[in-house]
This record gives structure tokens, C-alpha cells and sequence, in this order.
């Protein structure tokens, strides 16, 4: 049986990733749309980015939007710091719990020690760990794949860290459906570039695409064989709503979170992709009618544009628009944007 592939170019795939990811059209307020929003998670490494990646995403994002009651933070894929839809806590935490017998006996040994140590009681992050009998602090991270582990993540001070019940999914189940919103976010792809968000490792990412095999689509991209989501295919062929005028997205932010290759299609331009995907803390990126224009950087009330291309007056109005309407909590002032040019 001859398996038809089918062909879909830059623009396609990058407009479809817009529309799945609900960045040229903001989202009612509520917590619908904050789960749509969260629907592949958003990371908080830099604390309050997923703040700044709701607002890019949900009318109405107030400061305190994060600490919504349908959302909950915790050590997701790669064990960096996400804000995920509450009722979804399974699929971001059992998802990752690793296959071999060694890595899920550490990740449900640190947990139950953690729960016993704790006793219903949420502690700061080093206490914890103390609690737990963990040397380094950092090792608590390993216990979130068991799923029982939550947190409320600070930077530079100490995160909060307690434990709730085991979510009733079963850890299989889990993984395809964090491999299922993988895909309609960032599809579509391969089961390397699921591994390396993930972290989930080469073999177990191929299992996980072989389980799903049925729901997925073959389809030619300009880098090469992929597969998306069967249910997504009438998406991706639709012709692509209007583009949003401009976009603050923070760094991490999903829509530019990749590695390897598959930064290629989003920033053809090796030396633009230096300057967004930098050695250390990445800039946040700057969306312009559906195409990345530059990156940006905040410090105190100043922020800081650096241009890829000149912008037209429309265009740099919309910016300064949305940079002040960002939802910077204890900003005093009003932000001021600075054009590097």
C-alpha cells in the first residue's frame, strides 16, 4: 500500500503553529483558555515568562494570571520549570517518568521519601531536600516524573516544594498524550526532536511515536520527513488567518522553544538564530505579522529591541503597544522601549 505524504511548506507550517498556539488571535479570559494556552505547558525557568507567554496568548492576562487556580507549576520536560493546566498534572509529570528500571526506581524513591519527609507541609526548597535526606537540592527535580511533586518557582529565592496525591493515569497513557499536544504545538516533527524537548531519550521517544502510529499523518516539510496528527491535517491546509501585527514572546516561550534543525525553519538566517538562540539566557523574540523581526530584552522599565529588519511606523506603533501592555508585576512605572538598530 503506497502511503501519501503530504507536502507542506514553510508558511504553512508556521501558520499553523500560530493558530494551534493561539498567537494571531488572543483567547477569551477564563481558564479554558489559559489551559489552551498551557496546552504543551509553558516554561518558567525566567521566573514570570510564562506570564508574558499568556499574555501573548489571553485577553485580559493580569500579573497574577500564572498563579490562576487551574494552573500549577512544576519540573517538566528536561526538568526545567513549567506552568501546566492543573487537571493536566499527569500528563507533564507521569509523561516523563523515565522507562528504565533504574530512573523510574530514583524518580519514585525521591518521591515517596520527599512525601514522608514533608508530612502534608510545603517547605522551602533546600528544607525539602533536608527533609527528603537529598544532598544537593537540585536532585528533587528527579522526583516530579512520579508525579506527587509541585512547586512554586522564584529564581533567585528559594521555590516552595510540596506533595500531592499520584495522579490516577497510568504513566503509558500519559506519555502519548504529552506526545499528542507535543505534536499539535509544535508539528510537525520527528521523534528525535520530541526526545530532545522531552528528555525523554531517542528509544523511548520512537516507542512512543510507534504507539501512536495510527493517529499520525507522513508529511514532507522543508527539513525533511515528519509526522503530525492525522485530526490536524484539515488545520494545516486551511489557508492562514491574519497574522497578529506583533507579539512580545518571553524566552522559552513554546512557539520558539526547539533545538537543532528544526530552529532552521522558524529563523533561516544563521546569524539571526545566533542572536536569538544564544550560549546562555536566550532574549525574548519579536513576532512582527507572523514572522520573527528581532529579539528583545527587559531591564527595570527599559525595553530593549534589537531590530532584524526596519519596521514601518504601523508596525513599530504596535509594538510599543503591546510592550506596554505587558503585565510586569511590580513595574512602578511606565515602560519605556529603546530601539537597537
Amino acid at each position: 500500500m503506497t502511503v501519501t505524504r503530504l507536502d507542506l511548506t514553510r508558511e504553512q507550517i508556521l501558520a499553523f503553529r500560530r493558530q494551534s498556539g493561539a498567537l494571531d488571535r488572543r483567547l477569551p479570559p477564563g481558564a479554558d483558555s489559559l489551559r489552551r494556552a498551557a496546552w504543551c505547558g509553558l516554561q518558567d525557568s525566567m521566573p514570570r515568562a510564562a506570564l508574558l507567554s499568556i499574555h501573548a496568548r489571553v485577553e485580559g492576562t493580569s500579573p497574577t494570571a500564572w498563579e490562576h487556580a487551574s494552573l500549577v507549576q512544576l519540573w517538566g520536560p528536561r526538568f526545567s520549570v513549567y506552568v501546566v493546566p492543573a487537571r493536566d498534572h499527569a500528563v507533564f509529570s507521569l509523561g516523563l517518568l523515565p522507562d528504565d528500571v533504574k530512573g523510574r526506581r530514583r524518580a519514585e524513591d525521591l518521591a515517596a521519601r520527599l512525601n514522608a519527609g514533608l508530612r502534608g507541609k510545603r517547605v522551602p526548597h533546600g528544607e525539602a531536600a533536608q527533609a527528603a535526606g537529598v544532598g544537593p537540592a537540585n536532585r528533587l527535580r528527579y522526583a516530579a516524573a512520579a508525579g506527587t511533586v509541585l512547586i512554586r518557582w522564584e529564581g533567585a529565592r528559594q521555590s516552595t516544594v510540596w506533595t500531592v496525591p499520584r495522579p490516577e493515569t497510568d504513566p503509558r497513557d500519559a506519555r502519548l498524550e504529552l506526545l499528542r499536544r507535543y505534536l499539535h504545538t509544535y508539528g510537525p516533527a520527528t521523534p528525535e526532536s520530541f526526545a530532545r524537548w522531552s528528555g525523554i531519550g531517542p528509544r523511548s521517544s520512537a516507542a512512543a511515536f510507534d504507539a501512536l502510529g495510527p493517529e499520525l499523518a507522513p508529511v514532507r516539510t522543508p527539513l525533511g520527513d515528519a509526522r503530525l496528527l492525522a485530526r490536524d491535517e484539515a488545520a494545516v491546509r486551511t489557508a492562514p488567518a491574519p497574522a497578529a501585527p506583533a507579539r512580545l514572546l518571553p524566552s522559552g516561550d513554546t512557539y520558539f522553544l526547539l533545538q537543532g534543525t528544526d530552529r532552521e525553519l522558524l529563523v533561516p538566517d544563521a546569524g539571526q538564530r545566533g542572536a536569538l538562540w544564544t550560549p546562555r539566557v536566550w532574549p525574548g523574540a519579536l513576532l512582527v505579522a507572523g514572522e520573527i523581526a528581532g529579539t528583545w530584552r527587559r531591564a527595570g522599565a527599559v525595553l530593549t529591541i534589537q531590530l532584524w529588519r526596519p519596521l514601518t511606523a504601523g508596525e513599530r506603533d504596535a509594538v510599543t503597544a503591546e510592550a506596554e501592555s505587558l503585565p510586569l508585576p511590580g513595574l512602578r512605572r511606565g515602560l519605556a522601549v529603546h530601539w537597537d538598530t
